[in-house]
Formats: C-alpha cells, structure tokens, sequence
C-alpha cells in the first residue's frame, strides 16, 4: 500500500493491475508530468515462434497474432484467413494465411490446442493487423492442451535477441 502512495503523489493511480491498466489522474501537489509508454510490460508475457508468431496465455487460453517485426515485413495485409472454430491443431501446424501487397505469408499455431474464436474483424478488416498486431489485430484463440509447449516458445527478450542475429 506505501508504494500505492508514492504512485499517488507522483499522479498516478493503478485500477487494474490484473488487466494491466494503469490510469494517470491528477495530483494538484504535482507540477511535472512525465508520459511513459507501458507496451513493453505488456508484451513481457508475450511468447514468440521463429515464424514471428506471439501467443499470450491466460490460463488455458491462448490469443494468437504476428508480431509487429511480421506485419511490418509483410507490409499492408490485404487478406487474412484464420482457422475456424473447433479446429484442433498441434504445435508449427499451419492454420491459416495473410496476404499483403508485398507477400504471402502462412500463419503456424505456436501451441497445440482446440480453436475456440477466429478475430472476423481481421478478416473483414485486415490492416487491423498493420495498424494493432497486439491489440485488436489478433488472429485467434485457442484452449491450449499442452502447456508444456509453452517453453519451447521464445520470451520477449530472447525474440529481440533472434531478430538482431537475423539481421547480421
């Protein structure tokens, strides 16, 4: 609770640690603002493949999309075809396809599990993934049935470090 105080002064206020929000409110004692940006505690718990797939896991479910290295290679995605519902896939199974004006590119599930929704907004509006590859430009989400698979998975820390030996 002291840290909440000192958070407070300062003018912030978290509402929902558990959703990982953070809401900046007022503090009339406090006359320098400071904007800092909270993505990468966001993407912390963010798994990745070599393929540039990401997968958060909330329990026994697991939101899949391209990571933004990805959608950025790929450049304006035009099509997306996402695996339906009810689809049970296994570990690097392909399950779907984006398609851009530079590229095609498959999308492989990073786990094993049961597809339990399809984002049909990306599929209707596939720059969603250009525009919000981690927020609303998810791809689908699946009950995952493996959770040991999950440590084969790359951290965000280890993706970085893949991308920059990439690049030499």
């Amino acid at each position: 609770m002291a840290s909440m105080t000192r958070f407070a002064r300062f003018g912030l206020q978290f509402t929902n640690v558990a959703a990982k929000t953070l809401r900046v409110v007022p503090n009339p004692q406090c006359q320098h603002w400071r904007a800092f940006n909270v993505s990468s505690l966001l993407l912390a718990e963010r798994r990745y493949t070599e393929k540039h797939e990401w997968i958060s896991v909330e329990g026994t479910t697991a939101t899949v999309g391209i990571s933004e290295y990805a959608q950025d290679a790929l450049g304006d995605v035009v099509f997306a075809q996402l695996p339906e519902p009810g689809t049970a896939l296994q570990q690097s199974d392909e399950c779907g396809a984006l398609e851009s004006v530079k590229a095609a590119s498959e999308v492989y599930s990073p786990l094993s599990g049961k597809v339990t929704e399809k984002n049909d907004e990306v599929e209707e509006t596939p720059g969603l993934i250009n525009s919000s590859c981690y927020d609303k430009g998810w791809l689908f989400k699946l009950t995952v049935t493996n959770p040991a698979e999950i440590e084969k998975l790359m951290s965000e820390e280890q993706y970085k470090e893949f991308l920059k030996a990439a690049e030499h």
